[in-house]
């Protein structure tokens, strides 16, 4: 029997108000509103496990980035019932501010990444400031601290976490950036990340405008719609329809259930 997995998308923080143009390079030019941005961590349960995908951001990267925090990650996690030194595994999609902080909060975890995501991070693209600015210099110097600690795992394409979950090199919105394949009840679900922030950014196939190679991303939405087998499958990263097609799974914290089914479907 396959193994296979609860997940659950803790919502953490919001950004509004925003314009077509903030969420898609190539905005319809009838639409004078967008979506607001959502921020989401991503709980993978079951087998005995609890694996963590992304880490979220906390109050002081809120200030600078003029995002409201709900709560930090890690104490939406608690609310939900899961510890921090609970999480042995971290899945970190990649690197970017919103991805990658708190690594100093879960002290029992091995952080899993994309080889070309570290080397994006710490090469020489990070000298200018357009390709710079998603990052933050201290997620990427304390992962670099985490790699000297023996606490971080590579992966160079695809790779294998646990029974059931995969991670998938994509790149596009970051060189490095990786999707998520677990295998649920309802078949495999792709936790896609950024590599479409929005369900309109993948069915219109107009990417968000923070991208760092076009042909990358446009290939990973193939990637991601492959693995998933079905577009009610597919996950992305920031999009509030995330809160009103899936069933609430918490009275005390933002917590929506991605392994049962969507209130509607996209298939054609």
């Amino acid at each position: 029997m396959e193994t296979t997995y609860e997940i659950y998308a803790l919502r953490y923080a919001t950004m509004s108000p925003r314009t077509p143009n903030m969420n898609y390079i190539s905005p319809d030019p009838h639409e004078t509103a967008a979506s607001d941005l959502n921020y989401f961590v991503w709980l993978i349960r079951g087998n005995g496990r609890h694996i963590l995908v992304d880490t979220g951001f906390n109050e002081t990267e809120a200030g600078l980035r003029s995002r409201k925090l709900t709560l930090n990650p890690v104490e939406a996690l608690s609310r939900f019932g899961v510890q921090a030194g609970d999480i042995k595994d971290v899945i970190v999609t990649h690197m970017h501010y919103d991805h990658a902080g708190n690594l100093d909060l879960l002290p029992n975890a091995r952080f899993h990444i994309q080889d070309r995501e570290m080397s994006y991070a710490t090469g020489r693209c990070m000298c200018f400031g357009h390709l710079r600015h998603p990052f933050a210099v201290e997620h990427v110097t304390l992962m670099v601290r985490h790699i000297y600690g023996e606490r971080v795992t590579f992966h160079a394409g695809e790779g294998e976490v646990a029974p059931g979950v995969t991670v998938h090199h994509v790149g596009g919105h970051s060189d490095g950036l990786q999707v998520v394949r677990v295998a649920t009840g309802r078949g495999p679900v792709v936790l896609a990340s950024d590599a479409a922030h929005f369900y309109g950014n993948l069915h219109r196939r107009s990417p968000f405008p923070i991208v760092y190679n076009i042909g990358d991303m446009c290939t990973g939405w193939e990637t991601i719609e492959r693995l998933a087998g079905h577009p009610d499958r597919i996950i992305p990263g920031h999009d509030p329809l995330v809160a009103e097609l899936y069933p609430r799974a918490s009275d005390k914290v933002d917590a929506f259930a991605l392994h049962q089914a969507p209130s509607r479907s996209f298939a054609k």
